[in-house]
């Protein structure tokens, strides 16, 4: 009864943390399938490492106009407004330098990430930053989510679902087969922009939730969840939102009492060790 009466009030307190969550965890497991699938699977991590060094530059810049001119910047607002552009030109950075010959995908993600991971934290000690501000965007705060943040997430999912909803033969061309897409004359550039702007918001805003550490973990672990169960496109995107909506449910009212974030990753990591499991045991019996 003390269990239900805790869930109770979680519900009525926490809405918008909920309701961000659950769709925040959707649009980054549907983007997670394409990113997966296009062998992306790090950028999530990059990115998140360029929005932390963007929120820490933000952060340094506010104190320092607080400190030598007694400016003050809003600090939310300016947070985004720093982070959001520079996260969008580095994620589609990324997305076309994996094309590119000369320098590999992930050798550009370590590169991009290490460097704005460090360009962050040298902003944060030399402006007198604290381990607080850090702490905050190292490892996220679910209960910090505000009803603005919880409208944003909402917009994100229904852009997601809708754009797979309307063209998911169109995704899975581009996704699968770039250069084929191009030949049918579909806009591919249009396409990688639209999955950088995507992938760019779902990150700096899941880094309230997930932290920059763990952020990459709504974007992998449902994709390679599904895809141990299911072998059609279309079914692995949609039971991967349902899966990382379930998971993130489970470990929110199961485990509020503890990390957020490290729970949500604990829950997927056993949904895909079970679907591992399962999957083989489909395999099995399907070739008798």
């Amino acid at each position: 009864m003390n269990w239900l009466t805790d869930i109770s009030n979680i519900i009525k307190f926490m809405p918008e943390a909920i309701i961000a969550g659950v769709l925040l965890s959707v649009s980054a497991s549907m983007v997670g399938v394409i990113l997966v699938l296009k062998r992306f699977s790090m950028i999530g991590d990059g990115l998140s490492h360029v929005g932390f060094g963007a929120f820490s530059l933000a952060l340094a810049a506010n104190t320092f106009l607080d400190a030598h001119l007694n400016v003050s910047i809003d600090k939310t607002g300016w947070e985004y407004l720093v982070a959001i552009p520079l996260v969008i030109i580095v994620a589609y950075i990324l997305l076309r330098l994996g094309e590119s010959k000369k320098i590999k995908g992930d050798a550009s993600i370590a590169l991009i990430a290490s460097s704005a991971l460090a360009i962050g934290y040298l902003a944060i000690n030399l402006t007198g930053g604290t381990s607080a501000d850090i702490s905050k965007y190292m490892f996220g705060s679910i209960t910090t989510v505000t009803t603005t943040q919880m409208y944003i997430c909402c917009g994100v999912a229904a852009v997601v679902i809708g754009l797979f909803l309307c063209f998911s033969n169109h995704i899975f061309a581009v996704t699968f087969d770039e250069s084929f897409a191009k030949a049918i004359g579909l806009h591919t550039k249009t396409f990688n922009t639209i999955l950088s702007i995507l992938t760019a918001v779902i990150i700096v805003f899941g880094m309230r939730i997930m932290g920059t550490l763990l952020i990459s973990s709504i974007i992998i672990f449902p994709a390679l969840t599904s895809m141990k169960l299911f072998n059609n496109f279309k079914k692995v995107v949609w039971s991967s939102a349902i899966i990382s909506a379930l998971c993130f449910i489970i470990a929110f009212f199961a485990f509020y009492q503890y990390s957020s974030a490290a729970s949500i990753v604990i829950v997927n990591l056993i949904a895909f060790i079970i679907a591992t499991i399962v999957g083989k045991i489909i395999r099995r019996f399907s070739k008798k």
